[in-house]
């Protein structure tokens, strides 16, 4: 049923069953895209964690990756120990293998939205739904994991973007994402209202946009340097203590800059395939616009980070960034 539940997300189907039994628990589906895992026993420990696929239609390899965990439980090779929302979150663009339907979905979760459309309404349904999940689970930590992959090659293939609030990321998460092969982390700077800022931001979850690699096709994704990764979801999902690894393995960087499209008449100066994390020495010229003018490089290099000069006007066309030293 769980991986028919996926399947049928990403097809449009509806399920055939709302509820029922799995190993150590039971499921439930609460909304389109929406499925609760409730363990019998919460094991010792356990957090409240919310794993989130598709808010990027086009981005496969975390949809693949999580049907494979899911497939495991329903088969009976993984044992349910924590409480676990599952989010499919933008079914209309997956189904159309699209990155949006008319807007970036990831820059809508914030509790003062009032725009109308299919990505502003699937944003309330998701905060609501994030919002009663927490809610059920009060005395348990609380963590919030978005699965995405991004547009373009990296010097990092696997990284994690931590969301700007005061909430200080426990350590921990540091050996764990170490231990899922995480090989760089970028600090945010400001709110960004995406969702994992959302779970952060308003109820103090330790919660990351995960980077996997390159956005490819269904089918066209090696899933194979994502080992690690499907190792601590299930290690979550049982309400274990995932495997850890040296915080120091990973780079650290902070965003130094945010790029914004001002115009029409924008351009980013360097070429279209240029990999995030791309250094680029002072006084090069990296954008031109004709409201904002010339953005150069000063006198530290920057690397640039989600560069895409298509974004709408009044939107982040890249983050500029430098290293930063690990926490603690």
């Amino acid at each position: 049923m769980l991986a028919e539940w996926l399947d049928q997300g990403l097809e449009g189907r509806a399920p055939s069953r709302s509820e029922g039994r799995i190993a150590g628990g039971r499921f439930r589906l609460l909304a389109p895209g929406v499925l609760e895992l409730a363990p019998d026993t919460p094991a010792t420990g356990a957090r409240a964690c919310v794993l989130s696929v598709g808010i990027h239609g086009n981005e496969t390899a975390p949809m693949e990756l999580l049907g494979e965990v899911l497939a495991r439980l329903e088969a009976g090779l993984l044992r349910l120990g924590a409480p676990l929302l599952v989010i499919l979150g933008n079914p209309e663009a997956i189904q159309r293998g699209q990155r949006c339907v008319a807007t970036n979905l990831n820059r809508l979760f914030r509790r003062d939205l009032d725009q109308a459309g299919d990505e502003p309404d699937r944003a309330r349904v998701l905060m609501a739904e994030v919002d009663a999940f927490y809610a059920r689970h009060p005395g348990r930590e609380r963590l919030h994991y978005d699965l995405h992959t991004a547009i373009r090659d990296s010097r990092f293939p696997r990284f994690v973007v931590e969301p700007f609030t005061a909430t200080p990321t426990p350590a921990e998460q540091w050996r764990w994402l170490a231990g899922a092969g995480i090989q760089a982390v970028l600090h945010q700077h400001r709110h960004s209202w995406t969702f994992s800022h959302h779970s952060k931001h308003y109820h103090g979850a330790a919660a990351f946009t995960l980077e996997l690699g390159r956005a490819l096709p269904f089918g066209h994704n090696d899933l194979a340097p994502l080992a690690p990764m499907g190792r601590m979801l299930e290690a979550l999902l049982e309400g274990r203590v995932p495997a850890t690894g040296e915080p120091g393995t990973m780079a650290f960087f902070r965003v130094e800059h945010e790029l914004l499209r001002h115009s029409e008449a924008f351009r980013l100066c360097f070429p279209d395939d240029t990999p995030n994390f791309s250094e680029f020495p002072p006084g090069t010229l990296l954008a031109e616009d004709a409201v904002a003018g010339e953005t150069r490089v000063g006198d530290t290099a920057l690397s640039v980070v989600f560069p895409n000069a298509q974004v709408e006007i009044g939107a982040r066309a890249a983050l500029l960034v430098v290293p930063s030293p690990p926490p603690g």
